[in-house]
């Protein structure tokens, strides 16, 4: 049976550090689309997805502030 290596601090938080930035870029993402909508057509057209961006970005935020007090 092959032993699994454990990974350093600094090798979670790298690895952490890819994963969550892309949930950052989808939430910027879907909040420029929403803004483009709401330019475009109305803005009953883009709230949602503006609102589906802010979601997103504040479930990041909490998880990041989570994960910080988690380490230390």
């Amino acid at each position: 049976m092959k032993l699994k290596r454990r990974l350093s601090e600094k090798e979670e938080f790298e690895i952490m550090k890819l994963v969550l930035d892309k949930f950052l870029w989808l939430g910027f993402g879907i909040l420029a689309f929403g803004i483009y909508r709401a330019i475009m057509y109305n803005f009953y057209a883009g709230i949602w997805f503006i609102a589906a961006g802010i979601i997103l970005l504040v479930i990041f935020a909490w998880f990041i502030a989570r994960e910080f007090e988690f380490a230390r």
